[in-house]
């Protein structure tokens, strides 16, 4: 058989939109559009939806690896020749060979994620390129998956799936399958930025007694919505129930929650991380699970993702890992799309970004 790439050529209106050559290979598809005379030309690195692809070929020439699988390096540094802009997610490595691939022609950069710990800011101060990113539009959705993981974990939800399908659902028995409530408890918030702050004004009505936080800075008018006091770490770890994670990935934050952190929490405490990966030492979590350090943790976020099916952390009963999806909802992400579009758009025309990192 031939495997070799199949090429498709086909145009649509050629004066409004250009020719487009499409791809086809065992690693995706690459749609290129052909350059448009006066429009910018802007490389998009994923899938995206629809109305934000739109948006962008409304004022520029589109090239796009179309698969939902992230674009593999090669092609990345290929496709970055020559353009004004780029738009990137999450999963993409933007440093400064990358950077030097898109030459000097570089006007602007814009990724479709609330976190920017993918790209070189250093390499981007460097150009003076300016860097869109994504904030408050996924705040309400990974609130609710925070909300959600904590009690699928706390409540043991998997766990009881697993057993009504596997037919260890038997008679009634007292203390079978229970689990924590929320009811009384004090949770502790280490990072009460806008996600943390929702998460917190979404879990007050399940009766939650006292809410702990943990921060480089006091945040007066986010914890004041919920009475939430601003404590050292230890005091927060110590005291709580439940212990959240939603701060940022910075080299301060990162392995913070490693096993001398697990050894001050209760061994009752549950654990809940839904913002980077990077922010737990893997192996000392595995550790204190398996010990009973801690009674149980809940993951949207992993090192690396995909998580290995084989890694240790799917081994436990007391560990439910779900696959990054905080900001899943269609709504959310297509919001995200469009802002990354018109980042990159207004980037592109030298104006200030709606969402602009501070670099």
């Amino acid at each position: 058989m031939n495997f070799a790439p199949k090429l498709q050529h086909f145009c649509t209106k050629p004066a409004l939109f250009g020719c487009f050559i499409k791809r086809e290979g065992s690693r995706g598809i690459h749609v290129r559009r052909m350059s448009t005379a006066g429009k910018p030309n802007v490389y998009v690195t994923r899938r995206i939806p629809q109305k934000a692809l739109d948006l962008l070929q409304g004022e520029c020439s589109v090239a796009q690896w179309d698969a939902d699988d992230p674009v593999p390096r090669v092609e990345l540094l290929k496709g970055v020749k020559g353009i004004d802009g780029l738009y990137c997610l999450l999963t993409d490595k933007i440093d400064a060979e990358v950077l030097d691939a898109a030459g000097p022609g570089l006007k602007a950069v814009s990724t479709m994620s609330v976190g920017f710990d993918h790209i070189s800011l250093p390499e981007l101060r460097k150009r003076k390129l300016p860097l869109g990113y994504t904030p408050d539009v996924l705040t309400d959705a990974t609130a609710e998956l925070t909300v959600a993981l904590l009690l699928t974990t706390s409540r043991r939800l998997v766990e009881g799936v697993h057993e009504v399908k596997s037919g260890g659902w038997g008679t009634w028995i007292p203390l079978w399958m229970c689990g924590s409530g929320l009811s009384g408890s004090t949770v502790g918030i280490v990072g009460l930025g806008r996600i943390g702050a929702a998460v917190a004004e979404r879990l007050k009505p399940f009766g939650v007694s006292r809410f702990l936080y943990h921060g480089r800075n006091p945040k007066p008018e986010a914890a004041g919505k919920v009475g939430a006091v601003h404590v050292e770490l230890e005091e927060l770890l110590s005291e709580s129930d439940f212990v959240i994670a939603t701060c940022a990935l910075t080299p301060e934050t990162k392995e913070m929650f490693n096993k001398t952190v697990f050894r001050k929490m209760k061994s009752s405490a549950i654990f809940i991380n839904t913002s980077r990966g990077g922010v737990v030492h893997q192996e000392d979590l595995y550790e204190a699970l398996k010990r009973g350090t801690i009674k149980a943790a809940g993951l949207d976020v992993t090192t690396p993702e995909p998580l290995p099916t084989d890694h240790p952390l799917l081994t436990l009963d007391n560990c439910v890992v779900l696959p990054h999806i905080g900001s899943a909802t269609v709504e959310t992400r297509t919001e995200m799309a469009v802002l990354a579009a018109r980042n990159l758009l207004a980037g592109l025309k030298g104006e200030k970004m709606p969402a602009q990192v501070q670099l």
